[in-house]
């Protein structure tokens, strides 16, 4: 699992899928780390126009130029739809901040890399000591 978070982060353009309109909600939090460390993070929300001053898509398909990788912070049932439209996309990496276990092997099926059920605070650089606490408990730092 490490080396597929290790291709992850590696990749330094992604979608953020369900970034919420609320300022501090989690994923709010999470846009903002990735963007603090220099990640082109595009957030999709068929609610929004833009996040922190970013534009705002409504589904991964529009994204202009294309992503191959996203990160899905939305609920568990939203995320069963939302693999789909990554596939539509193009989109060869998943990170499911909420495990769905009918997503995870939609995206196996269709030869996509994935991660399922892992906060990704744990793995960003110079995160809080909360954090990298969560992630040695893991046994992932």
């Amino acid at each position: 699992m490490v080396s597929i978070i290790r291709d992850f982060l590696g990749q330094q353009r992604l979608a953020m899928v369900g970034v919420s309109h609320e300022p501090k909600h989690f994923s709010r939090i999470v846009f903002r780390a990735f963007r603090e460390r220099n990640f082109d993070v595009t957030p999709v929300n068929p609610a929004m126009g833009e996040v922190d001053g970013a534009p705002c898509y409504s589904r991964v398909q529009d994204i202009q130029p294309p992503v191959d990788t996203a990160l899905l912070m939305t609920p568990a049932a939203v995320t069963d739809e939302v693999v789909k439209d990554c596939v539509d996309a193009g989109i060869r990496r998943v990170w499911m901040y909420r495990r769905s276990p009918a997503a995870v092997s939609f995206c196996e099926a269709h030869g996509m890399s994935v991660i399922a059920g892992e906060c990704p605070l744990m793995f960003l650089p110079q995160t809080g000591w909360i954090h990298r606490f969560h992630g040695w408990l893991h046994g992932v730092r």
